[in-house]
């Protein structure tokens, strides 16, 4: 009776091993139909890459945004990076190239970056960022049917910031939105960066003083700091966002002996949709266009 019982499990068991080892996962087929390429300026190669804008699209997706997101997050995230693309190819048309692959504009990773990057684990996030892409593929967000410019960021502080208080642009679909799933979401939602009283002062081009002197700190809507003075010297939020490398506007300064210490709510400009909270919304059951349309407000997501 045992050997028949080992007989038989042999019989289920060998094909099953046999199957594993040999059947692997298949790389997706990834030839969507269009004749739309973007000339990609690539920052340490020091050349101008010709690319399939929809496969420029996986590159930024897998580059800007985390691919263990919840799927309708990449999506989202599709649709913002195509808007970017678009119109940096509309103002850049008389220029070699219309996109670098840095922070300067979008990251883009290429599949060898991919390759190099992910390993074992790249057929798997490869598949699942372009199914990300071809569900959405000629999609765009639209306002009043044109297609628009959009930010986009990692991680809000609970709300986004409004344009102009970044970037000078007054526009009714790049307003303050309420953004509470960011704090759950992501690990680095607090934060703290210290500095050498000496550096600090140093880097302000401020006198330094034997006790720091923080007042008049101006917050807008959104909480982040609009402008400060520090040791008598007038500064906008957004100017020590860039001087000292800080995380967010919203911040708190406190000095402890030689120290100076910042600690900051959130990382990024602020402006348009968080990603972070993007992927708070898809495991709440929202979907991609619900997500866009929150962030970017009375806007449609259309397919040309």
């Amino acid at each position: 009776m045992k050997k028949v019982l080992l007989i038989t499990f042999a019989v289920i068991l060998i094909p099953f091993i046999i199957v594993s080892i040999f059947i692997k996962e298949k790389e997706i087929d990834f030839n969507l139909v269009s004749n739309t390429t973007i000339r990609v300026k690539r920052d340490k190669k020091g050349t101008i890459d010709v690319v399939p804008l929809e496969e420029y699209i996986v590159g930024v997706v897998a580059g800007e945004m985390p691919v263990s997101f919840h799927i309708e997050a990449l999506k989202a995230q599709s649709v913002a990076a195509r808007n970017y693309a678009y119109k940096k190819m509309e103002s850049n048309k008389e220029s070699d190239f219309d996109v670098i692959d840095t922070t300067a504009n979008q990251v883009y990773l290429d599949i060898e970056d991919l390759k190099a990057s992910w390993k074992n684990k790249y057929v798997e996030n490869i598949n699942k960022v372009r199914e990300a892409v071809s569900a959405t593929a000629n999609e765009y967000v639209v306002y009043n049917d044109e297609i628009i410019s959009l930010f986009y960021f990692s991680t809000s502080n609970g709300k986004t910031e409004n344009a102009e208080m970044v970037f000078n642009v007054d526009v009714p679909y790049l307003k303050s939105v309420d953004s509470p799933w960011d704090e759950k979401e992501a690990a680095g939602f607090n934060s703290k960066k210290e500095f050498d009283k000496e550096e600090f002062c140093k880097l302000l081009e401020i006198e330094c003083k034997e006790k720091l002197n923080v007042e008049n700190a101006i917050r807008d809507v959104s909480n982040r700091i609009t402008e400060i003075t520090i040791n008598g010297k007038v500064f906008k939020g957004t100017d020590l966002y860039k001087l000292l490398k800080i995380r967010s506007t919203d911040f708190e300064i406190k000095e402890e002996k030689d120290k100076i210490i910042f600690t900051t709510k959130g990382f990024g400009h602020g402006v348009g949709m968080s990603q972070y909270g993007a992927n708070g919304m898809a495991k709440e059951g929202y979907n991609y266009k619900e997500i866009l349309t929150h962030y970017y407000q009375q806007t449609e997501v259309k397919k040309f």
